[in-house]
């Protein structure tokens, strides 16, 4: 789990997955700013390291209106060492569908509540995974099935969660995408995350262009 930061100020989540890159929403990134990423953070500023991002890969059909393919993938300058506190998490091998009803976790230092403050330490909630029809019949023609994966739970992701990761089974699936508008502490529609598993092709060929 990393910290992706605007002038040493956290705005949005992300999370190892190589020694290189850095999985997040895309659009976390406005054209123009340069961003750090900061890893091995629990507390934001606690023994933890800054990095410059190299290159920013947005997926090529990032769609900003109505957050279509919400990935993005940033290339650190340097390589990331394991550590305890440093790790890169495994994403889905192949394309496939996540069960509805299963656990999963979501974790930032996102808002507590809405227009709150920004948490300081790092916090992590456990969500319930809902049937994508049902999440069609919220969310109506902002969500696509095949692209789109949405999590409910007593508590949820609010702003400055946004590239965090959902994990299933020590698997990041998904990435915190957007949620109702303006409310996150009783919100009646579910939280929507981009689909990892539905980018892979695009994830090896990045991934894989790096390789020395």
């Amino acid at each position: 789990m990393v910290s992706i930061q605007r002038k040493n100020q956290h705005i949005c989540g992300g999370f190892l997955v190589s020694e290189q890159f850095v999985m997040t929403a895309a659009h976390c990134f406005t054209e123009g700013e340069k961003l750090t990423v900061v890893v091995g953070a629990h507390d934001h500023n606690n023994g933890s390291s800054r990095m410059d991002v190299k290159f920013y890969h947005i997926y090529p059909g990032y769609e900003s209106k109505g957050l279509l393919n919400d990935i993005m993938l940033l290339q650190l300058h340097v390589k990331v060492k394991k550590s305890y506190r440093v790790n890169w998490i495994s994403i889905p091998d192949k394309d496939k569908d996540i069960k509805a009803k299963t656990k999963c976790s979501v974790a930032g230092w996102g808002k507590i509540t809405t227009n709150g403050r920004a948490s300081a330490k790092l916090r992590e909630v456990d969500v319930t995974i809902i049937d994508k029809k049902a999440c069609q019949k919220y969310w109506k023609n902002l969500y696509s099935t095949s692209r789109m994966v949405c999590a409910s739970g007593h508590g949820g992701f609010c702003q400055g969660d946004s590239g965090g990761p959902l994990v299933c089974n020590k698997v990041a699936v998904g990435i915190v995408s957007f949620n109702q508008k303006n409310n996150c502490d009783s919100p009646t529609l579910p939280n929507v995350y981009t689909k990892i598993s539905k980018f892979l092709p695009w994830i090896k060929c990045i991934l894989g262009g790096v390789k020395q």
